[in-house]
C-alpha cells in the first residue's frame, strides 16, 4: 500500500509541480504526517524532493527530475476504457482525437492488457443524459471549448432569467451535469455558472484569461452545486401521506428521499405526517397534485390556497365539458 501510495505523490509532483502536505493528506486519506514520512522516504530513495515552507509552500521536485515509471498496468488500461469519455469527445468536437488516442494506447499495451481492457470496454456504456431528454443542444460548444483550453477572455450574449444580457468573462472550465454542459467564468474576478445552452453568441478574444489564485474547478462545482440545491429548497411544507404514496414521494428529489426516511410512524388514521423542503409554493402544488388523494398539504397557509385555486380550476375546466359517452 505504501509503495503504491509512493508511487502515486511521485506522478502528482512531476504533473502538478508544488503539492502541499494537506492536499496530498486529503487526496490518500491519510495524516500529514503520513505524508511527511513518505516523502522522507522518496527522498532516502534518491527522488530529489525538497519543501518550500509558508502559506504558499509545498513539496516540489527539484531541477526538472521526472520519473519513468508511466506505464499502465492491467487495472489503470481498463479503467481508461471505462471513462465514458466518448460522449463528452463528440461533443467537445474531440471524437476523432479521442479515437486515434486510444488506438495508440491500445498498441503501446502488452496484448494480454490490451484484449483485457477492450473486453472491459465493450461491455461498459456511460449515457450522461437523463430519461425523455435529449442532450443540450451545443452548437457553441466546440468553439467555445477552444478558448477554455487557450485561456482566452470571451465576450459572450447570454439569456439569463432576468432576460438577455451581454458578458465579459475569463473561462475558467467546462462541467458536465446530467447532459448539460455549463461554463464556469470569471466575471471581473468573481467565478460564474453559465449554462451553455444559453448562449446566443459567442467572440473569442486573443487577450489571456486570468485564473483566481489557487481555483480548483472540482472543489467550485461541489461547493456550488450544494449551494444551489440548498437555495431551491430552502421552503418547507407540512404533508401528510399514506404508505403507499412515501415511494413515489420519495422520488421527487433526494432532499424529500431523506424527509421520508425520517417520517414518523403512522397515527391512528393511518397517515403519515411529515416536513418537506419545497422550491416554491408554485413547485410544490404540482408535485403534490402528481401524487393524487394519498398525499395532503397541511401549511403552510400559502401552499393551502394554492392547491384549492388549482383543484377548483381542474373541476371547472372537466365540469364544463360536455358529458359524452364511450361510443361519442
Amino acid at each position: 500500500m505504501q509503495a503504491s501510495r509512493l508511487l502515486s505523490i511521485l506522478l502528482r509532483l512531476q504533473t502538478q509541480g508544488r503539492v502541499s502536505a494537506q492536499s496530498l493528506a486529503e487526496a490518500f486519506e491519510v495524516s500529514v504526517r503520513t505524508i511527511y514520512r513518505d516523502i522522507d522516504a522518496l527522498s532516502a530513495a534518491g527522488v530529489p524532493v525538497y519543501a518550500e515552507r509558508g502559506r504558499h509552500g509545498g513539496f516540489q521536485l527539484q531541477g526538472g527530475y521526472r520519473t519513468q515509471l508511466t506505464g499502465l498496468d492491467r487495472p489503470e488500461a481498463e479503467s481508461f476504457f471505462l471513462a465514458g469519455a466518448p460522449f463528452v469527445a463528440e461533443q467537445l468536437g474531440l471524437g476523432p482525437a479521442l479515437e486515434n488516442m486510444r488506438l495508440k494506447l491500445l498498441a503501446s499495451l502488452p496484448d494480454a492488457i490490451a484484449h483485457d481492457a477492450k473486453r472491459v470496454a465493450s461491455r461498459f456504456y456511460l449515457d450522461p443524459v437523463a430519461w425523455f431528454q435529449g442532450p443540450d443542444e451545443q452548437r457553441l460548444l466546440p468553439e467555445l471549448a477552444a478558448a477554455v483550453w487557450a485561456g482566452r477572455m470571451l465576450r459572450m450574449r447570454y439569456e439569463s432569467w432576468k432576460g438577455i444580457v451581454e458578458r465579459r468573462v475569463a473561462p475558467l472550465g467546462l462541467v458536465l451535469k446530467a447532459g448539460l454542459w455549463y461554463l464556469v467564468a470569471a466575471n471581473e474576478t468573481q467565478p460564474r455558472t453559465y449554462r451553455v445552452g444559453s448562449i446566443l453568441t459567442l467572440a473569442i478574444e486573443d487577450t489571456p484569461a486570468p485564473a483566481p489564485a489557487r481555483f480548483d474547478l472540482r472543489r467550485y462545482w461541489t461547493e456550488f452545486t450544494r449551494d444551489y440545491e440548498a437555495r431551491m429548497q430552502a421552503g418547507s411544507a407540512k404533508i401528510r401521506a399514506r404508505p403507499q404514496a412515501l415511494r413515489p414521494l420519495a422520488q421527487l428529489n433526494a432532499a424529500t428521499a431523506k424527509a421520508v426516511q425520517a417520517a414518523a410512524p403512522c397515527d391512528s388514521s393511518g397517515w403519515h405526517v411529515l416536513a418537506i423542503p419545497i422550491e416554491s409554493i408554485d413547485v410544490a402544488v404540482g408535485d403534490l397534485l402528481r401524487l393524487g388523494p394519498n398525499v395532503q398539504a397541511l401549511g403552510p397557509a400559502p401552499l393551502l390556497r394554492a392547491m384549492r385555486q388549482a383543484v377548483q380550476a381542474l373541476h371547472a375546466v372537466y365540469d364544463r365539458m360536455p358529458n359524452r359517452s364511450a361510443k361519442g
